[in-house]
């Protein structure tokens, strides 16, 4: 059997993440209840914890969020008006035509409770 790429220890590069699951390859044929079935359970989750660090999801993008919750509340553009303004800049908020204000992230996060964060992001073109 090929020896380790390195001492079990964390996964700090792709190369490192590479090499593990390239051992831990070799390794998956171990019968259970031996010293190799341990080590593979270790370097497993080894290139868990890599992965799941690396796996981040994105945050949404704030007029995805806010038709989200729309879709989530039953809500149509002119039931916005309140949070927005005019049908008009609803339209042209939902349409991307025009940014979000500050008063409007916060009207939108008191009254439909979408993340202030996610709102102040900048919007995709």
């Amino acid at each position: 059997m090929k020896s380790k790429p390195f001492p079990p220890r964390r996964l700090r590069t792709r190369r490192d993440h590479q090499a593990a699951l390239q051992y831990a390859d070799l390794l998956m044929d171990a019968r259970a209840n031996t010293p190799q079935a341990d080590e593979l359970d270790l370097w497993t989750a080894l290139i868990e914890i890599y992965e799941s660090a690396r796996d981040e999801i994105p945050p949404p993008d704030p007029i995805e969020a806010i038709r989200f919750r729309m879709e989530q509340q039953g809500l149509e553009a002119g039931d916005l008006v309140p949070y927005i303004g005019s049908r008009g800049r609803v339209s042209e908020i939902l349409s991307r035509k025009r940014p979000l204000s500050l008063s409007m992230i916060r009207s939108l996060h008191e009254h439909l409770g979408i993340s202030a964060e996610i709102l102040i992001r900048p919007s995709a073109a």
